[in-house]
């Protein structure tokens, strides 16, 4: 059966739950990838029945369901340091309490335990998310970073994380971490060190998201291949790199979404540099048989016109797994 094509709603909090519901069921979406902010979904109503039975309502009415929800904006509370203005802006007032940064982790950490819990209440066997970093700010490498401050800060993940994936295999579902730059891992290898520093535990897998591993030129194929068992989501998002002029650099250089500046920018799936026949024939490849979650970040393109493309793009090129071979191009990756 062919993987259904979801719509992760995190970019559509500003609107009303329904509404999102609404025009994804209209555009022909199977389900959504629902966003645990704005009005979209309370976890800490996970043992509310009525608003569980709600939320599977308005899904139903409107022909779609769910196989995944997110918290990525609480789970980058849970490692994050500093906790600053920053985070203010993205976690809800009961995980922000006074601000005390320790007292944010802790709460950020059990927001995420009651995320797991709303995934269990609604029948759903994947959370999506981030981590946070306590030593994302060191990435420059420079004043020079000792071995153990690195060391430390994948500690600080594994001893915060731990506890979290237990009541995830409490409750039977699985956590994908999404790689990605201010995560504690970003790339090939800080993602490896992620999965070696909890001890590879099967509950904790990742989130692919070709769109952040292009631009740091990180093979997104190549990724899928070795990391096959711990593709537990896939988010369809693409980045143009731009950097070819030798002004506009990879960082972005903290210039806003769309300003031609930037040295890459999100843009429509199928419109960027991500390999995407390619991507697809690798996750055929590997057994992959969950959603393919359009994420639309495209600041230079209605998201209303925008949306309803890349669900087209990714139906037209996204073979049905069970039809695919292992392409003769793979054979030459070695």
């Amino acid at each position: 059966m062919a993987r259904p094509i979801t719509l992760f709603t995190g970019q559509w909090a500003d609107l009303p739950f329904e509404e999102v519901a609404r025009l994804a069921g209209e555009w022909g979406y199977d389900g959504l990838e629902i966003a645990s902010w704005g009005d979209h979904l309370d976890v800490s109503r996970h043992a509310d029945a009525a608003y569980v039975a709600g939320r599977q309502e308005i899904l139903q009415r409107n022909g779609l369901q769910v196989w995944t929800i997110s918290n990525h904006l609480v789970g980058q509370a849970v490692c994050d340091d500093p906790i600053d203005a920053r985070h203010r802006g993205i976690v809800p007032d009961r995980v922000w309490g006074d601000g005390e940064a320790e007292g944010v982790r802790r709460r950020a950490a059990e927001e995420l335990k009651d995320t797991a819990r709303m995934a269990a209440a609604l029948g759903v066997k994947t959370v999506t998310g981030f981590t946070g970093s306590s030593i994302w700010k060191t990435v420059a490498m420079f004043p020079p970073v000792p071995d153990g401050m690195v060391e430390a800060g994948y500690q600080d993940f594994a001893d915060r994380w731990n506890p979290i994936m237990d009541v995830f295999d409490e409750v039977g579902v699985r956590f994908a971490m999404e790689v990605h730059p201010s995560e504690i891992a970003y790339d090939y290898w800080t993602a490896k060190r992620m999965l070696e520093a909890i001890g590879h535990r099967e509950a904790f897998g990742l989130n692919w998201d070709p769109s952040h591993m292009v631009w740091q030129q990180v093979d997104p194929v190549g990724f899928i291949l070795d990391f096959a068992d711990r593709i537990y989501h896939v988010h369809c998002k693409d980045s143009k790199v731009k950097t070819g002029n030798g002004r506009n650099a990879r960082l972005a250089s903290h210039l806003a979404w769309a300003d031609p500046r930037r040295g890459w920018d999100f843009v429509s799936v199928g419109l960027g540099d991500v390999p995407w026949q390619e991507c697809f024939r690798a996750l055929n490849f590997v057994g992959y048989q969950g959603p393919l979650s359009v994420e639309w970040e495209d600041a230079g393109m209605d998201r209303l016109v925008g949306a309803p493309a890349a669900l087209d793009f990714v139906r037209r090129n996204a073979v049905d797994p069970s039809a695919a071979a292992f392409d003769a191009a793979f054979s030459q990756r070695g």
